[in-house]
C-alpha cells in the first residue's frame, strides 16, 4: 500500500472521529447513561463506514482511562463529574484516536485547560525526527505551569495498522531516550493532568480486553465466543457489552481471562484520588507537514 493510500484511510477515519466525538460530546448531560452515549459513538463510527478502533472509554473523575460501560450498566453522569471521552476509529486498520474532557461542574476549567494546552504546545514544537523525551518535558512544562501534575505511567504512542502501540510511547514527562518519531509516523498524543498524584494504579474492574493466543478451554460457551474473538477481535480491544447476546457471556470472559486466552484492561485511577483531565490528537507527520488527523 503506499503512502498516500494509507494517508487517504487515515483522513477518511479522522473525518469519522470528529463527528462522533462531537455527537458524543453532545450527549454528556447531568443525568444521561453512559452506557447510551458508548453505545451511540461505537454504532455512529460504523454507520458512518468507519470500524471500532478500541471500545468508547467513558472515564469519570478520578479515572483516567479504560472504563467503558459494562452490559446493564446504569451509571449516569452527576453535575460535580469531569469526563474523558477517548474514541477510536480506523479504517482498514488505520486508526485516528483522541479525547476530549467534559467539566459538567464548571470547577476544573484550569484543569481541563492544561492537558489541552499540552497539547497543542507540543504538537506545534513537533520537528521530525524529535525525541519523545523532549515531548515529554513539553508537556510537563506546560501542565505544571497551570499548577498541575502530568501523569507520569500514561503516555501516547506510535501507532500502525491494526497496532495502536507498534512500540514508541511519547511520555507525559521527561524521559531520557533514544526513541523518535518522525516523516511517515502516526501518532497519538495524549497528555493527562491531574491535581492528585500523578501517577496512575490499576482498579478492580475489567470491562476492556485483548486476544493473546488460542489455549484449551471446557465451558462451552467459552470456546463459542474464543472463536468470535478469534474471527473478529484478532488485533484490536474489544469489550464485555459487545457479546451480552450470547448466554453467560460474563463467566465466559472470565473463563478466557483466567486461560490466558484473552488480557482485562484494569480501569486506571490516579493514586491519590485526584481529579484528572485529559486531551489527546492523532497527528500525522508528512513530508512538508503535521496534520492533526483528529481535529
Amino acid at each position: 500500500m503506499t503512502n498516500e493510500e494509507i494517508y487517504n484511510k487515515l483522513k477518511k477515519a479522522g473525518e469519522i472521529h470528529k463527528i462522533v466525538m462531537e455527537e458524543g460530546i453532545k450527549l454528556i448531560k447531568k443525568d444521561a447513561k453512559l452506557y447510551d452515549v458508548a453505545e451511540h459513538v461505537e454504532n455512529r463510527t460504523k454507520e458512518l463506514g468507519g470500524e471500532i478502533a478500541f471500545p468508547c472509554n467513558i472515564s469519570i473523575n478520578d479515572i483516567a482511562a479504560h472504563y467503558t460501560p459494562y452490559y446493564g450498566d446504569k451509571s449516569v453522569f452527576s453535575e460535580n463529574d469531569i469526563i474523558k471521552l477517548d474514541v477510536g476509529v480506523h479504517v482498514d486498520g488505520y486508526i485516528a484516536d483522541g479525547a476530549k474532557t467534559v467539566d459538567l461542574s464548571n470547577s476544573y476549567k484550569d484543569l481541563v485547560k492544561a492537558s489541552e494546552d499540552a497539547l497543542k504546545t507540543v504538537i506545534n514544537e513537533v520537528e521530525p525526527p524529535m525525541n519523545v523525551g523532549e515531548m515529554g518535558k513539553i508537556i510537563k512544562e506546560v501542565i505544571n505551569s497551570y499548577g498541575y501534575k502530568p501523569i507520569s505511567n500514561l503516555s501516547g504512542h506510535v501507532m500502525g495498522q491494526y497496532d495502536l502501540h507498534s512500540g514508541i510511547c511519547v511520555p507525559n514527562v521527561p524521559e531520557n531516550t533514544k526513541y523518535t518519531i518522525d516523516v511517515g509516523d502516526i501518532v497519538a498524543i495524549e497528555p493527562f493532568a491531574t491535581d492528585g498524584h500523578g501517577q496512575v494504579i490499576d482498579g478492580k474492574e475489567k470491562y476492556i480486553y485483548k486476544y493473546i493466543a488460542p489455549r484449551p478451554v471446557r465451558l462451552p460457551s467459552a470456546r463459542k465466543l474464543l472463536g468470535i474473538i478469534e474471527k473478529n477481535h484478532a488485533y484490536l480491544p474489544f469489550a464485555e457489552r459487545w457479546f451480552s447476546k450470547i448466554p453467560k457471556h460474563t463467566m465466559a470472559l472470565r473463563t478466557l481471562m483466567n486461560s490466558g486466552c484473552i488480557y482485562g484492561y484494569p480501569t486506571l485511577i490516579d493514586r491519590g484520588g485526584g481529579m484528572v483531565s485529559q486531551a489527546e490528537h492523532t497527528i500525522y507527520i508528512g513530508e512538508d507537514k503535521i496534520e492533526i488527523i483528529t481535529k
